[in-house]
């Protein structure tokens, strides 16, 4: 029975190109699990976007001489591009600079003001005398109060995770002038009232319902609850970029970037809804009795996806879904390094597909997600996994059989014949292999399904060294049948298993298998029109999806098409090359 999943996937700040772990801890993540739930049938609604309101975006405009609005023109099409590139498929990715995201999160906050959770105080904040202005979290930093890193930010810290208020941090420093004569003075905000949010959150994390949660992400979301310490926490900001206050007397200050981001899921299921011309459709994926939703983060999000949105969505409307599931990932570093893009140590994605295809950046990042604890990605081991498990493993074995059949067989799956013991072995793997994949992808357990998917390339191999069709037809023509007919329906159930993660070679396998139309349909960007101005959006179709979720039934004299190689070995080369370009010496 059809069900309907919510996915959501981190807003990402549109201050610059995204790189890999962008999509090694989101992104990635969460198509491969949405794609897998469409080829079970059920209706997915997969939405995010960028995050134009972060002080990021700020920071490098004022680095730049240009207005925010212009870094926003910038980067959202090159990211929505990349994702595009990439195969990540939104059903709605936007922006959070929209006239229906400033309608939804102002009602968010009208609403948590008159259900009474919000309230005004004053609070402490750092102002440079310098400059004359007031610090936003982006436009400090200094020594972690925590950890002593230098370089934290004013809102959190980088290198252990942990936030604070900015007057916590140590030997501020001013982003805009880069003095340290900084004062703490006194400014008005509205606060959202978490404390009076604390035993709701308690009763709905203790429900009997997130046994599935992972450690990580329960002990930080248990241990906040449990120690009853949420209070207060600024919702406005002084600053004049991003959403207006919608009550007077507010004119010079901003709705803070973390309440409006958070509220970027509900207002782009809104936005969807408009975008397909039925405008109530949003509600049964945030109204539905059954109707579960996910949300792909990094690990320094968890406390705003486990904790604070879920209050901010009992403080709206206490009969919307809260989180069913927020599998959110550890850190993928790069050759030993944690990846940031303003020490310039990362690989942009949409740079990276320049050079290589899509299908072995997600593979190989796919078979190194941080699901469990940090990872260290390294250019050796993506040549590696690219020449050794892509082309040698699963990339040969496709292209053998499906060449031997084309040429050897009249181009059609052969007539099998009686199975011997080495055949129905193979086939017996197939159904525990399939289920034991669905049960991972189901638990959001995506490298181990892809890891167990591999087993059975593998498996296949070595019954093709045993079998040797190609010798076998010189003298038992229906034996070599036999066994390409029994390895075809292997790579045909593996193409299945490996779709979600291999969507674009799969779908070329899918017609070399004779199959017609697409998988999963199309990925395209288009312009979405507002009273202003219009915006750029990524959108998915599923209408043409054929792919289904289910063991291969491929059925013996079923015409095939010539196939061709699905991956490009890499030369040894490439891993030096690759580093050099990342430290400027290429």
């Amino acid at each position: 029975m059809s069900r309907k999943i919510l996915v959501c996937v981190a807003w990402p700040y549109c201050n610059g190109d995204m790189h890999i772990g962008h999509c090694a801890g989101a992104y990635l993540p969460a198509d491969i699990f949405a794609r897998y739930q469409r080829m079970q049938g059920n209706d997915v609604l997969m939405v995010s976007g960028s995050d134009t309101h972060g002080t990021p975006i700020t920071v490098t405009a004022e680095d730049e001489g240009i207005t925010p609005r212009a870094v926003v023109d910038r980067y959202h099409p090159r990211n929505t591009e990349t994702l595009r590139r990439l195969g990540i498929s939104f059903d709605l990715f936007t922006e959070t600079d929209t006239e229906n995201h400033w309608a939804v999160t102002q009602d968010f906050f009208k609403t948590h003001l008159a259900n009474g959770y919000l309230y005004r105080d004053r609070t402490a904040q750092l102002y440079c005398t310098d400059s004359n202005k007031w610090l936003a979290d982006r436009f400090v930093e200094g020594v972690c109060p925590f950890c002593g890193y230098d370089g934290a930010r004013g809102d959190q810290c980088d290198n252990c995770g942990r936030t604070y208020e900015a007057t916590a941090l140590l030997k501020p420093r001013c982003k805009y002038c880069g003095g340290s004569n900084i004062e703490i003075r006194e400014t008005e905000h509205f606060f959202l009232d978490l404390g009076k949010l604390n035993d709701p959150l308690l009763a709905w994390l203790d429900d009997g319902r997130k046994t599935h949660w992972r450690s990580n992400v329960m002990n930080a979301t248990r241990a906040r609850l449990e120690s009853r310490e949420l209070r207060g926490r600024p919702i406005t900001r002084d600053i004049a970029w991003g959403i207006t206050i919608p009550v007077p007397g507010y004119e010079d200050k901003r709705i803070y970037v973390w309440y409006d981001a958070v509220i970027g899921y509900f207002a782009a299921s809104k936005e969807w809804a408009q975008v397909v011309g039925r405008p109530d459709a949003w509600q049964a994926w945030w109204h539905g009795a059954d109707t579960p939703s996910y949300y792909f983060i990094g690990k320094d999000n968890i406390e705003f996806h486990s904790v604070i949105w879920p209050a901010m969505l009992i403080a709206y409307d206490r009969d919307l879904n809260l989180p069913y599931d927020v599998p959110a990932n550890e850190y993928l570093n790069v050759e030993g390094r944690k990846l940031s893009k303003s020490r310039r140590w990362s690989i942009g994605m949409g740079d990276a597909l320049d050079r290589y295809d899509p299908d072995p950046w997600r593979y190989a990042l796919a078979a190194s997600f941080p699901e469990a604890q940090d990872v260290n990605f390294t250019w050796d081991e993506f040549v590696r996994r690219n020449n050794e498990e892509l082309v040698a493993t699963w990339g040969n074995l496709a292209n053998r059989v499906l060449g031997f059949a084309y040429k050897r067989f009249d181009g059609r799956v052969p007539q099998p014949g009686a199975f011997d013991a080495a055949d129905q072995a193979l086939l017996d793997r197939i159904e525990p292999t399939f289920n034991q994949v669905t049960a991972l992808l189901d638990a959001v357990k995506l490298k181990p399904a892809l890891t167990e998917t591999m087993s059975l390339a593998h498996e296949a191999n070595r019954y093709l060294n045993l079998k040797e069709p190609w010798q076998q037809i010189k003298t038992d023509p229906a034996g070599a049948a036999t066994s390409i007919y029994v390895a075809l329906r292997v790579i045909d159930t593996l193409k299945t298993l490996f779709a979600p993660f291999l969507p674009f070679t799969c779908q070329q396998l899918h017609a070399y298998l004779g199959y017609e139309g697409d998988l999963f349909g199309q990925l395209y960007t288009t312009e979405v029109a507002e009273s202003q101005r219009s915006h750029l959006v990524l959108r998915y179709d599923g209408a043409t999806a054929t792919g289904r979720w289910a063991p291969s039934a491929l059925p013996a004299g079923q015409a095939l098409r010539q196939p061709a190689a699905l991956f490009l070995k890499l030369e040894p080369s490439v891993s030096e090359l690759e580093i050099e370009r990342m430290t400027g010496n290429s």
